[in-house]
């Protein structure tokens, strides 16, 4: 293999989502994501001469530096675990402690390892929730779904337009030992399973569409940034919770 290096590409948080799905046809077995001061994006893959290429034929303003000696234990050095709701969440090399309910999150996949900030928010307003079913929309990782059977609810249905988070859900799931029911799904189009609880930590505008048909009295949204809030048509908001520039919602259905 040629000498490795490391291909980088930024974006806006608004064009985030997009350019994700984008690398990530590329770059299947995963890439880093940064968030840069100024509401910027970093995504960066490890990979060869040929693999810039083929990056640099799909983006503008391509970055690319040789990755010295002794990367890995570097990039390792920036996945640390995180204790939130009660919960840690870390990486694989990472020993939990013994006590706390644990999620173990490979960083190696492309979904979201639980150290971002709208992850975090949501975390910690499902555990201020009465377990019950979880619908988690947009999985990617997984690990909203698994950190909600840590904190106690059951059945949990996982669900993602892409098939390959799909499978990292299903996985991780088994790696944690935990049971969800993970599925493809459109949820800006398809009907969505029924649940007591749904999270969607996702853009805003997907959002909003999830939030108009979903079947579920409490709902946590978050994947934007601090000062925008869904629009929430059928939602009572409860109350918004802010982390390092980004926020998270809670909504109940009206009592009668």
């Amino acid at each position: 293999m040629d000498d490795l290096l490391r291909v980088s590409i930024r974006t806006d948080t608004a064009g985030g989502e997009i350019a994700r799905a984008r690398l990530l046809e590329l770059a299947p077995d995963g890439f880093e994501e940064v968030d840069i001061a100024g509401g910027s994006l970093e995504l960066a893959v490890y990979t060869d001469a040929t693999g810039l290429a083929r990056v640099s034929e799909r983006f503008e303003d391509v970055s690319a530096t040789p990755v010295e000696a002794g990367w890995q234990d570097a990039w390792r050095s920036f996945h640390r675990p995180v204790i939130v709701g009660g919960v840690w969440i870390g990486p694989p090399w990472e020993t939990p402690p013994a006590d706390t309910p644990a999620v173990v999150i490979d960083p190696g996949f492309a979904f979201g390892t639980g150290a971002h900030p709208s992850t975090r928010l949501c975390v910690v307003l499902l555990a201020e929730q009465e377990p019950g079913s979880l619908l988690d929309v947009g999985c990617g990782s997984g690990v909203l779904s698994i950190a909600a059977a840590r904190l106690g609810f059951a059945p949990i249905v996982a669900v993602d337009v892409d098939p390959v988070a799909v499978d990292v859900t299903r996985a991780n799931a088994v790696v944690n030992g935990v049971e969800l029911d993970c599925r493809v799904i459109d949820a800006t189009t398809d009907p969505l399973p029924a649940a007591k609880v749904a999270v969607a930590n996702v853009l805003l505008a997907p959002v909003e569409r999830i939030l108009g048909h979903l079947d579920a009295a409490v709902a946590v949204a978050s994947g934007y940034p601090a000062g925008e809030r869904p629009r929430h048509p059928g939602w009572d908001h409860i109350e918004t919770s802010e982390l390092d520039g980004w926020a998270a919602d809670l909504f109940r259905r009206p009592t009668v």
